[in-house]
């Protein structure tokens, strides 16, 4: 969304720390975060190796903030399915892809981005996003893309963060919502289209598309799948 509108003026924040991290440096030091994405190789030792720094948290809290960004961008491009997943204590866990020539080093695109960043007014932060809501300006159009609601037992996917996304974390989001809309603000909310979803959301518009989806260990149930959109405006 941020970057197919690039807006002049935005407020971006996640949970992910290591995402709004990234972001910070391709912001101020692309060009070094290039060079070190070249010392990283497309093998199974050499990603397994990469993705278990964050077991030792000492030396993983003594790595430089450009080798940090360079190591999530990495993962990202080699693991499987580029799936961002972390275990109990939220050390990063998605197996290798094993792809024959991933784009490990797309330098144009960070330059891209970088650039773009540094023109714009970014606020980057990875805080609770209730904290984040409450102190936006009159105006401002939001965008939120919380963890899906799960739509089966077995398909509950909550290893984006450690302590996961519950039910009660969805209500609490709506609370969100209405708060957004008591203050005259427009927002625009994807999650799952769940009978739980739907009903928590009645009050407002809620719109049933296809969206392709592309994470999944059957490559036979990946495809479009049913989404909600969720806006408090016409």
């Amino acid at each position: 969304m941020l970057f197919s509108l690039q807006p002049q003026k935005a407020f971006i924040n996640d949970i992910n720390k290591e995402l709004i991290l990234t972001y910070k440096v391709i912001k101020s030091d692309v060009e070094e975060l290039i060079s070190s994405l070249l010392d990283f190789k497309n093998d199974a030792d050499n990603f397994y190796t990469v993705r278990d720094w964050d077991r030792d948290k000492a030396k993983y809290l003594s790595l430089s903030y450009v080798k940090k960004a360079a190591r999530i961008l990495y993962l990202n491009k080699t693991c499987y399915n580029g799936l961002f997943r972390v275990n109990n204590a939220g050390e990063f866990n998605s197996p290798f892809g094993n792809y024959r020539n991933p784009n490990i080093v797309n330098a144009p695109t960070l330059r891209a981005v970088s650039q773009y960043l540094n023109s714009a007014e970014i606020h980057l932060s990875s805080v609770d996003y209730a904290e984040v809501l409450d102190k936006l300006p009159k105006g401002t159009f939001v965008y939120l893309d919380p963890p899906y609601d799960p739509v089966s037992n077995t398909s509950s996917f909550t290893g984006y963060a450690k302590g996961g996304f519950t039910r009660e974390d969805q209500k609490r989001l709506k609370e969100c919502c209405d708060a957004l809309s008591s203050r005259g603000l427009k927002f625009m909310l994807s999650n799952s289209a769940t009978s739980f979803i739907k009903k928590l959301y009645t009050s407002y518009h809620v719109s049933v598309v296809q969206a392709k989806r592309f994470v999944n260990s059957d490559s036979k149930k990946r495809g479009e799948i049913d989404e909600v959109v969720v806006r408090n405006y016409d």
